[in-house]
């Protein structure tokens, strides 16, 4: 529920954990989905021959087109991704689910593994999703890494805008990786379901390049931040961990001369990334930061099966509500 704008969770679904588990459990994507039954793969050129799938659901009467992008180690099947295409797609518009290098069961598609500073290949995909909207107002949801990548978009688009790209939307981002690491490291449940899904995805990636990749030693790090010095020390690109981090972190004032309207939506209880982080941002007049006391990560469900908050806010936005 809300109360003049405000996320108040009912008292059974406030703690920060439970929104951040529940936000990724599978028996919310339960139910007949019209999305999925609309979709369709696509592979996309991103550019320096990177190939990106996605999946695009169109509606039969659109109003708008939405692209969504998961968070690390997730996918376009991931919950929150599902629900949220489903509710944007119910409610007429046309949806592209898009999945970063190495995640969903892209292993395949590209020799190079992911790494998060591969900002290029995500917004040339976003590009080119957009020009299949056939002209109808593009927005983008983002959602955790995939929230720092809408930021760092919005901030390219000073660059070189996106045809049609009218609102970008931001759950839970990144600002400070290498915090959101410690934070993660932290907490002995979210170090073992980010480690458990990254050193299953290493596998996928040492089984299809056996010739060129070989992390058996490096998957025995006990935690996310000793596992990345790993494979820097044996996969090295120019960055140490610390200079990574910093390489796609968003500074201070990235965000103060973006045009492209920007909803940033996150809470104090976040147990991934420190509420902290935000304090910093110099906000341009185009980006309004929402910081709720409760949401947890990806979260702000407003029940069990129930819309979140951030799914209606953002179809209010996207529709023009008032």
């Amino acid at each position: 529920m809300t109360d003049n704008g405000r996320f108040i969770p009912p008292r059974h679904l406030r703690g920060a954990y439970v929104q951040t588990v529940l936000a990724s459990a599978r028996v919310r994507a339960m139910g007949p989905n019209p999305m999925l039954r609309a979709s369709r793969e696509l592979i996309l050129d991103a550019g320096d021959g990177v190939r990106l799938q996605g999946f695009l659901s169109p509606h039969p009467t659109p109003r708008g087109f939405v692209v969504l992008l998961h968070g690390w180690e997730g996918s376009a099947s991931s919950t929150y991704i599902l629900h949220s295409g489903r509710y944007f797609h119910a409610r007429g518009f046309s949806v592209f689910r898009l999945n970063f290098r190495d995640h969903g069961d892209t292993h395949h598609l590209n020799e190079g593994i992911f790494r998060a500073i591969m900002l290029d290949e995500v917004f040339n995909a976003l590009d080119a999703a957009c020009g299949l909207a056939g002209g109808l107002p593009c927005h983008l949801v983002g959602f955790s890494l995939g929230g720092n990548y809408a930021l760092r978009i919005a901030r390219r688009c000073e660059e070189r805008p996106i045809r049609g790209l009218r609102h970008i939307v931001s759950i839970s981002p990144a600002i400070d990786p290498g915090r959101a690491t410690d934070a993660i490291d932290a907490s002995p449940l979210l170090r073992f379901y980010f480690l458990r899904k990254w050193r299953r995805s290493l596998r996928r990636k040492q089984e299809l390049f056996p010739h060129l990749y070989d992390f058996r030693d490096v998957m025995t790090r006990p935690t996310l931040r000793s596992l990345t010095d790993a494979l820097f020390e044996k996969y090295p690109i120019g960055y140490d961990t610390e200079g990574y981090f910093r390489a796609y972190a968003i500074g201070a004032e990235d965000l103060a001369r973006v045009h492209t309207p920007t909803t940033i939506v996150t809470a104090r209880d976040d147990p991934a990334i420190p509420s902290d982080d935000f304090s910093a941002l110099r906000l341009g007049p185009n980006v309004r930061l929402i910081m709720h006391e409760h949401g947890g990560h990806n979260g702000f469900l407003e029940g069990i099966f129930a819309p979140t908050w951030y799914e209606r806010a953002a179809c209010r936005i996207f529709t023009r509500e008032p």
